[in-house]
């Protein structure tokens, strides 16, 4: 793939933005942003100056999870694994609007002392410059612990992420996004682990059944399916199977969404979000 162009020049600005940084601790997930990131960080400075930090909790999905040590495994990312406590905090777990705050801040603040007890220059996350335009209150948190955003200032969209890891083969450069569990939960009804739990095993049996672009969201004890459009004849043909198996996962009712999935879904009901993400 030629990377001559104007991506070239954004992947030669983000390889410049690492060598400055000199060493840095990158908030892993194992998705497709957070890929590319620790990749090609560990391209242009060394291993020896990366460190991808995964942080494991109830929230976070085992499927993101594998995916996370796949990529850390097979292009040689030091990568570490810790645990976050944000279901404790009550802030969170009751699920206001601004529950990624409280998310990003237990995770950076736990980050900051990896980063410091270990010489690290920098902690950096997998922010890409069209996360400008959405509700992200875990922003605020980012800056409140120095958190950089290579990509973002890089200029470095979705699209050139994806097109810049299908040029390292790296296996994410086509997966679907895989946000925390907890956004698939309308805010205001409680995060629980239970909740949760719920949440991931749905999606496992709807990714069993076939599916590869969707969500579950969590109504209380009704579970609303979203699925690209072009597959909801297959859903609607399939829904016996897919209401039975949620039934026995303990929702009641099971619902398809007609609008299919987008992005952005939980932010429908907000009436106006600042793009800054305060």
């Amino acid at each position: 793939m030629d990377m001559s162009g104007d991506l070239g020049l954004r992947l030669a600005r983000l390889s410049a933005i690492l060598t400055d940084a000199g060493s840095v601790c990158i908030g892993y997930s194992g998705g497709v942003d957070s890929a590319l990131l620790a990749v090609h960080a560990v391209k242009v400075i060394g291993r020896d100056n990366v460190l991808a930090v995964t942080a494991l909790s109830e929230s976070y999905p085992a499927v993101q999870r594998a995916a996370a040590v796949e990529v850390a495994a097979r292009f040689g990312v030091p990568h570490i694994e810790i645990r976050t406590d944000e279901l404790n905090d009550p802030r969170y777990a009751s699920n206001p609007t601004n529950r990624c705050y409280f998310c990003k801040a237990e995770l950076w603040g736990r980050l900051a002392v990896v980063a410091r007890d270990r010489g690290i220059a920098v902690v950096v996350d997998g922010t890409n410059a069209d996360d400008r335009v959405e509700h992200r209150p875990g922003a605020r948190a980012a800056r409140e612990y120095a958190v950089r955003s290579p990509l973002q200032e890089a200029g470095l969209t979705k699209h050139d992420i994806r097109l810049a890891s299908k040029a390292l083969d790296l296996p994410t450069w086509d997966r679907p996004a895989s946000p925390c569990l907890a956004s698939r939960l309308p805010y205001g009804i409680a995060v629980t682990n239970e909740r949760l739990r719920q949440i991931e095993d749905a999606e496992t049996l709807v990714r069993r059944l076939g599916f590869r672009e969707f969500r579950v969201r969590h109504h209380g004890d009704v579970a609303r399916l979203e699925v690209e459009p072009a597959d909801m004849p297959r859903a609607l043909s399939m829904a016996a199977p897919l209401a039975a198996g949620l039934r026995a996962i303990g929702f009641a009712h099971a619902l398809l969404d007609v609008e299919g999935y987008r992005r952005g879904a939980l932010n429908e009901s907000l009436p106006l979000i600042a793009v800054s993400g305060s």
